[in-house]
């Protein structure tokens, strides 16, 4: 209990101001981080993709599509009437020419060639048989006989009395026995130095084990083991006590947060609704009763009689033109009715006023 009471009042002001960052956070991200973000957003969409799009779209497409056009008109449908009207007859006449003509003489000159090579193959295969004959039976015999009988018999006899028979000797005689004495020197030398290594390396366990891990084992066992225990169990209970202390902070916090939400709804909220709805509406509605809606007859009135006077002027200016090109070119053919800039409109169809063309006929 008294390490929770302590961890308490250490952690209340932490979560206090932890869910004081964690409320500043959610209204920043709701006021100005997701506003921003979306305005980024659509800034990164006008400068980085609309522009790419239009150029894609207004650009390149129709680039793509007139050089489209272009390859056709000038490679494709040449290429195709080169192949259609040049090629293709130019191939069916080669292929003609090959069949009728090259393939027939080709056969014929094969034939005649395989004639002439196969004599000339028998030919000279009797003639290599002869002479490869002649070269076994005159040349390579005899001096195959000399070599073996004349050098290779006689220089394998002085190997063998000269090299051979003594290496046996010195190996049987002199090395065999020379080895073996050096080999049980060997073993004797091995022998000590294992015995010596092996007491060096049992004398230095023992006194290790003596000097280093007895101790340790005795503070391991004796010192660190109960220590780590106790640690374990304050930790424990330290951390219970700071899990406990953090959801009582929390309730804390949403009290107090709730009461200072509270406290500035009534001090600040309150009454500002409450000016708002008793002092500014009321003056508002008077305002726009007795200020803005006559000002804006007014106004609307004015602007009627401005429409009025520009008509009237207009309507001035157009009879002192109509008199002016009356007294210069003389009366309308069509009388004094004013000429007017706006298009006239065909008059309604009546029986005797038709416009089709079986009426004309008709009345022609």
């Amino acid at each position: 209990m008294p390490v929770r009471i302590v961890a308490l009042v250490l952690v209340v002001p932490v979560r206090m101001a932890w869910d004081a960052l964690a409320a500043a956070g959610r209204f920043l991200y709701r006021t100005v981080g997701r506003p921003a973000g979306r305005a980024l957003a659509w800034l990164a969409r006008g400068v980085c993709v609309w522009p790419f799009v239009a150029l894609w779209r207004w650009g390149l497409v129709p680039a793509g599509r007139g050089l489209a056009w272009l390859a056709r008109v000038l490679v494709v449908v040449p290429a195709g009437w080169v192949r259609r009207y040049l090629l293709a007859p130019l191939g069916r006449g080669l292929a003609w020419l090959y069949a009728r003509v090259l393939t027939p003489v080709g056969r014929g000159a094969l034939w005649l060639l395989g004639s002439v090579g196969a004599v000339l193959a028998a030919v000279g295969a009797g003639l290599w048989t002869g002479t490869v004959w002649l070269v076994r039976y005159l040349v390579v015999v005899p001096v195959a006989w000399a070599v073996r009988y004349l050098v290779v018999v006689p220089v394998r006899w002085l190997v063998r009395y000269l090299v051979v028979v003594p290496a046996v000797w010195l190996y049987a005689r002199v090395l065999t026995p020379a080895g073996r004495a050096l080999a049980r020197c060997a073993r004797g030398v091995a022998w000590l130095a294992a015995v010596i290594v092996a007491g060096g390396v049992t004398a230095l366990l023992r006194v290790g084990r003596i000097l280093v891990i007895v101790p340790a084992v005795a503070v391991w066992r004796w010192v660190l083991v109960p220590v780590g225990r106790a640690l374990l169990v304050v930790g424990r209970e330290v951390g219970e006590a700071l899990g406990h202390a953090w959801r009582v902070a929390g309730y804390v916090s949403v009290a107090v947060g709730r009461f200072l939400a509270a406290l500035f709804r009534w001090v600040v909220v309150e009454p500002v609704r409450w000016v708002y709805r008793g002092v500014l509406t009321p003056l508002g509605h008077v305002v726009r009763d007795a200020v803005l809606r006559p000002v804006a007859e007014a106004a609307r009135g004015a602007g009627r009689a401005a429409r009025q006077a520009v008509a009237a002027a207009r309507e001035t200016v157009r009879q002192a033109r109509a008199d002016v090109r009356r007294a210069l070119f003389g009366e309308h053919p069509q009388g004094d009715a004013p000429a007017s800039r706006e298009p006239r409109r065909p008059a309604g169809r009546t029986l005797d006023g038709s416009t089709t063309a079986l009426t004309h006929l008709t009345k022609d």
